[in-house]
């Protein structure tokens, strides 16, 4: 795995789940991981959470204990894979003054404290989330406009091709920046310009690449990309490093050993995410040496 440099203010990204759809399962499964979306950033130390897939119960136990007071989950959409995680999720078990607060962009400025009401609660799930330990707190907005947040930090959103909506985000720190695109359907032609815009000459885009160029035809309208269109996307737009995402759960390991290898011939800086991966960028204004180590591609 990559580790940049060794700095409190570096710009840290790591996967904690990469499937899509559902959880994949069994020994032919293990190098890129089995959990559904979950991406821990930390702008210096400042803690964001994408996605609240399964991953979020592994990146909850290893927070445990030291997870901050207050907890920001940007929710992409609220399909099943990108929130089953939120009761498993440890901090919220373990402290009464802890706040977790969740962000949805798609609802038209509604929260998703109804919908996620609904999900659990009896007959569907034994628990509600309000019956946690921890305080859960719940804020809208519309895909397109910016969050601020109470210690001033700004994140840039952009409302992504999805059935029922999806959001997705661009998260900025010391000149340095990463953008999560999961759940999109890429339009025809494509790159759409105003997302082109959206990713330019970012550091790190974290796109969906469910599906291949060949599968794409009976897939038509679910609702996902292909990694071929996450890489037009980057190469267009100036996208420094390419992580494919929200993999497909029929997809083992050799296939996409094999998909990366293809796609690194076209864009070397470009990868299969993998659960665990760590990724770390250095501030702008750090040496030359360190921003050019900041471009590799992670090792596998």
């Amino acid at each position: 795995m990559l580790r940049c440099v060794a700095s409190s203010d570096a710009l840290q990204v790591r996967f904690w789940g990469t499937r899509g759809s559902t959880c994949a399962s069994g020994p032919e499964f293990v190098e890129f991981g089995s959990h559904t979306p979950c991406v821990e950033v930390r702008c210096g130390e400042r803690l964001f959470i994408l996605d609240a897939g399964t991953g979020l119960s592994a990146l909850g136990a290893e927070l445990a204990q030291n997870a901050p007071d207050k907890i920001d989950i940007l929710l992409s959409h609220l399909h099943l894979d990108h929130i089953s995680g939120l009761p498993f999720f440890k901090p919220a078990l373990l402290a009464k003054e802890r706040v977790i607060r969740t962000y949805c962009g798609h609802l038209d400025g509604e929260s998703a404290m109804e919908p996620l009401g609904r999900l659990f609660a009896p007959p569907l799930f034994p628990v509600r989330l309000g019956q946690l330990p921890a305080r859960f707190e719940h804020h809208g907005f519309r895909a397109g406009e910016p969050i601020t947040f109470d210690d001033g930090t700004r994140i840039e959103t952009h409302p992504l091709n999805h059935p029922g909506g999806a959001t997705g985000f661009r998260l900025s720190h010391r000149g340095r920046s990463i953008c999560y695109i999961s759940d999109v359907e890429h339009s025809d032609p494509w790159p759409d310009p105003d997302l082109a815009a959206f990713v330019r000459d970012t550091d790190l885009m974290i796109f969906d690449g469910m599906f291949f160029d060949a599968e794409y035809s009976y897939c038509r309208g679910w609702g996902h990309s292909t990694w071929q269109k996450g890489v037009e996307l980057a190469q267009q737009s100036g996208v420094k490093a390419l992580a494919i995402f929200h993999l497909y759960p029929g997809h083992n390991d050799a296939t996409l050993k094999a998909a990366e290898a293809e796609m690194q011939r076209i864009m070397p800086t470009a990868f299969m995410a993998r659960e665990r991966q760590f990724l770390s960028f250095a501030p702008a204004d750090e040496t030359v040496a360190d921003r050019a180590q900041a471009a590799k591609v992670p090792a596998v």
